[in-house]
């Protein structure tokens, strides 16, 4: 017995002493890990960029929807007060001005006392004047509320206000967004206009007319509420940026700044090349569309509710052309972009008069289908190459093209009005934008020489 009782005292000492051994060792391990520096905690998944991206494409969705609403006056004006459609364009045409002319000093203004005080007052400016449209009974008050005071308001919320969110928030992804925020415009095309079609044959145009009004409100409080100046508001990099970026201080003078960046650009070719390709733009888009396309299709038939979902259909490929022009402005040459997309263009404006009918046809869609693609599409590169060419200044220059955009615009709203007044057809008018169009598509390519790189 006393080997076995041997053996097992020697299993036991080996066993306590394993156990100290072990007790040492994970006592040592604790020690280190103790010693080792806290990892950080894990970062959110969901940046505060995509967030204020959000909340501006809600405020541009919004102000979106008031663009085309004019074109849907033109009949019940009519009917209520005998007004022409030259009357009625007219308000669209002061409106679509002042929505260009009114951008590149909302961007300044921006840099000045903040974006949510911007994004704020404009909506309630908006929606001021959405009110008072119901209660109008003169010419001049629908040029006073919906041109002058909508218009000013709509002008703080366009794609010069997306390219300054993108510039501050996002340092990766800035055409995608770009693209994105670009086309919430005709986003409120796709969620107001049907709906408003609807409303006004059922109800009038007063109820969904007030209805935009208050929505105007609500995005109001929710960008109050929501939006901030800068990623350094909120302790965040911007969204692909390696290094925090401090908030620049406030800068005095908007308005002399604004001026003083035109003043600048005005002496460059790229500025006067984009701007002229702008012009053309606006007057074979928004101009002639948002205000002319439903009379034109009642010209041939079609019910103002057929019209409006046409042109609402047009929002929805508008924003899937911008996402997708987006895309390949962050992989391709701009400047191809935009010979692609005004080839396009003319293409199908030359063709639309052969398309209208009473009824919604296959090649009507396909037109819908190929002019909404090339409808927004434009704008990511021209953002680019306004960044390319004007570095930190660029939102301010786009700006500029924007109102060349806009002032196209609205020489076209008006002058499309009045040459059907005068020839009692579109066909005209159709045929002049597609030339214009041409015209684009080769002055695209020219941009070249001048561009500047950006490091």
């Amino acid at each position: 017995m006393a080997p076995s009782t041997t053996k097992q005292t020697k299993k036991q000492s080996n066993g306590q002493a394993g156990e100290q051994r072990s007790g040492q060792t994970t006592e040592q391990s604790k020690d280190r890990t103790a010693d080792r520096p806290t990892a950080p905690a894990p970062r959110p998944r969901l940046h505060r960029a995509w967030v204020i991206a959000a909340v501006a494409g809600a405020a541009i969705v919004t102000a979106g929807a008031f663009t085309t609403v004019p074109g849907l006056l033109v009949t019940p004006l009519g009917e209520e007060f005998a007004w022409n459609r030259g009357q009625v364009a007219l308000a669209a045409s002061v409106n679509m001005v002042l929505f260009g002319l009114t951008a590149p000093f909302a961007a300044a203004l921006m840099d000045r006392v903040g974006v949510r005080r911007v994004v704020g007052g404009a909506l309630l400016l908006v929606s001021a004047g959405a009110v008072l449209t119901a209660f109008m009974t003169r010419p001049w008050q629908l040029v006073a509320y919906w041109g002058v005071l909508i218009g000013l308001g709509s002008g703080c919320l366009t794609m010069t206000f997306a390219a300054g969110i993108t510039a501050r928030w996002f340092d990766r992804r800035r055409g995608l967004v770009t693209g994105a925020l670009s086309s919430s415009s005709h986003l409120g095309q796709l969620l107001f206009l049907p709906l408003l079609a609807g409303a006004m044959e059922r109800h009038g145009w007063r109820p969904p007319v007030v209805t935009l009004a208050l929505v105007a409100l609500a995005v109001a409080a929710l960008a109050f509420l929501a939006l901030r100046d800068h990623p350094a508001d909120t302790g965040v990099r911007p969204y692909g940026a390696r290094e925090f970026v401090p908030a620049p201080p406030p800068s005095p003078g908007a308005a002399t700044r604004t001026l003083k960046v035109l003043a600048g650009a005005l002496r460059t070719r790229p500025f006067w090349l984009l701007a002229g390709m702008f012009v053309l733009c606006g007057a074979s888009t928004n101009g002639i569309m948002w205000s002319n396309w439903a009379p034109a299709a009642h010209d041939h038939g079609m019910r103002v509710t057929a019209a409006a979902s046409l042109l609402s259909l047009i929002g929805v490929f508008s924003a899937l052309g911008a996402l997708l022009s987006g895309w390949l402005t962050d992989r391709f040459d701009p400047r191809r972009l935009l010979t692609v997309c005004f080839a396009l263009r003319a293409l199908t404006l030359l063709a639309l008069p052969a398309l209208f009918s009473s009824a919604v046809t296959a090649p009507m869609l396909l037109f819908v289908f190929v002019y909404g693609l090339v409808d927004v599409a434009t704008v990511p590169p021209v953002i680019e190459l306004c960044r390319r060419a004007y570095g930190a200044d660029g939102p301010i220059v786009f700006g500029w093209a924007n109102a060349a955009h806009q002032l196209g615009a609205g020489a076209s709203a008006f002058l499309g009005a009045t040459a059907r007044d005068v020839f009692g057809t579109y066909d005209v008018v159709w045929a002049a934008l597609s030339a214009g169009c041409l015209v684009a598509a080769v002055l695209a390519p020219a941009v070249r020489a001048t561009l500047v790189k950006v490091e």
